[in-house]
């Protein structure tokens, strides 16, 4: 059966002009962020220099004019009638598939330490995308952490972050 030269159908995803948008709504509640802090710490010229809040101010207020401009581009400009894609699905969930573990491990470091996250992340890591079997990723999730520890904490005597709850101190550390 033959196809006909406009049934082709364009692969889903995020269109461009949806992440402009997204990027430019962003950016606005952070630039306005700004600004709104600066004027509870002053941000006026006083007579010994400027308040606290005077060059965040107007950094904010910059931040706030280019992401209105951003915006009117995205919703009446080239970009408004042009229907690209920004990215497919299927490169976005492989993305995604390191992004989300990496904000993981960085809420791990957080609240339970440097070397029980790491051995967490490398095992989960050699499971999930390296399809190693389990015990060989704790193997060296482990190892990687054992010697991170025995370096930094023994050897140069810089200790290093073990979390809000740090686990560590269950077996003296």
């Amino acid at each position: 059966m033959a196809r006909e030269p406009h049934s082709e159908t364009r692969p889903g995803g995020i269109s461009t002009r949806v992440m402009e948008i997204t990027v430019a709504l962003v950016f606005l509640a952070l630039g306005s962020l700004v600004v709104y802090d600066s004027l509870r710490l002053g941000m006026r010229w006083v007579g010994d220099g400027p308040q606290a809040g005077y060059f965040p101010f107007y950094i904010g207020l910059i931040i706030c004019i280019a992401s209105l401009v951003t915006l009117a581009q995205a919703l009446f400009g080239r970009i408004a009638r042009q229907d690209t894609t920004f990215v497919t699905w299927i490169p976005l969930r492989r993305v995604l598939s390191v992004l989300i573990p990496a904000g993981l491990f960085v809420l791990g470091v957080e609240l339970i330490g440097i070397y029980v996250s790491a051995a967490l992340y490398i095992a989960a890591f050699m499971i999930w995308l390296g399809g190693y079997k389990w015990p060989k990723s704790l193997a060296v999730g482990l190892s990687v952490s054992v010697t991170m520890f025995l370096m930094f904490e023994m050897w140069f005597k810089v200790p290093l972050y073990k979390g809000a709850y740090n686990p560590l101190s269950l077996i003296g550390f």
